[in-house]
């Protein structure tokens, strides 16, 4: 009986794996398409996923995407996996929670890194992080440390109301699809309330995702290879959240390489200001005419401030538009 459930569920994905390679000439025009600056609903054809990873996303030059076929996809990944790019930080304020992970998701790396569906996948598998995120600022980057591909890879915010088990047998983009949870997914689509706006464009294997969780202010803000893509969500509701992230595709993975954590305080609001002045400025601190060890307090504390590009990208720009529902559901 078990093997006949396993073999079932292989063949829906093979099945769902077809229907994906049906729809790629409907998903290549996607990235094509001009952002518009008025309310219009999200194509729900054109915002299918691809079986083929996204490529020429990433932060560096370290990632090599030569087999992006279905064959290679089915067969496995052949991961990078000394890249370190961007992982600098030594301290986190924060790691995935090992006890609150769906089914499908596996930690390493001190928890930092998780890899969902490590053999074949049936569903979606999502985790959360294991602190609350209540007064103050943070900001966490994740890196795609596989190819990105599937219904949806994503990553977010969401309360401890959140089911993570609910789409252990389905394919769907699970982070924004109720009022509890906020997603951005690798085609660049945002969601919440299982409304989708078109919101950046996609990201891919080595790409580094930056959130901004500004509780004073109640928004949330998106980098993308650390520039800015924009404000998500604004008038947050009063609520504990914890960063989340999830994925449908097989021996996809994502590692946490920064987590901090700031007060709501006048040192940071002036540091804020500072960046503000030198948007383009490569290292600002470094710039200052400060003491010593005020330069090594700063670089401490607030050395995630400083090191944010917050002049909005032009192909991430906000689209602020609507979508009827969730997006097609064709993922390994």
């Amino acid at each position: 009986m078990l093997r006949r459930v396993r073999n079932g569920r292989a063949r829906l994905a093979w099945a769902e794996t077809q229907r994906e390679v049906d729809t790629m000439a409907l998903i290549q025009t996607w990235d094509r398409l001009p952002v518009v600056g008025h309310l219009e609903p999200v194509p729900e054809v054109l915002a299918l996923p691809s079986t083929v990873p996204v490529t020429g996303e990433s932060f560096c030059q370290c990632q090599q995407h030569d087999e992006t076929t279905l064959g290679a996809i089915l067969s496995g990944f052949n991961l990078i996996s000394d890249c370190r790019c961007g992982e600098e930080d030594q301290d986190f304020d924060w790691v995935w929670d090992e006890k609150c992970n769906a089914t499908g998701a596996f930690l390493s790396c001190e928890n930092r890194k998780v890899t969902f569906h490590s053999d074949y996948s049936c569903g979606t598998a999502a985790i959360r992080g294991n602190k609350e995120l209540t007064e103050g600022q943070y900001f966490w980057e994740v890196k795609m440390t596989s190819p990105v591909y599937g219904t949806d890879m994503m990553v977010g915010i969401g309360t401890l109301e959140v089911n993570l088990e609910k789409f252990k047998y389905s394919f769907g983009s699970f982070l924004g699809h109720d009022e509890d949870s906020w997603g951005l997914s690798y085609t660049g689509l945002f969601q919440h309330k299982g409304n989708k706006v078109r919101f950046s464009s996609r990201f891919g294997q080595g790409s580094i995702i930056g959130v901004h969780l500004d509780t004073w202010h109640g928004t949330l803000t998106f980098y993308k290879n650390r520039h800015c893509i924009g404000v998500a969500a604004t008038k947050l509701p009063n609520k504990k959240f914890y960063p989340m992230a999830c994925s449908t595709a097989a021996k996809s993975s994502m590692k946490v390489i920064r987590a901090c954590y700031t007060p709501t305080s006048l040192q940071y609001l002036c540091c804020v200001q500072l960046r503000h002045m030198s948007p383009q400025c490569p290292d600002v601190l470094s710039a200052l005419d400060v003491p010593p060890g005020l330069h090594s307090f700063l670089r401490a504390q607030m050395g995630w401030v400083f090191s944010l590009n917050n002049s909005t990208q032009n192909n991430d720009t906000l689209e602020p538009s609507t979508s009827p529902g969730p997006a097609g559901d064709f993922g390994l």
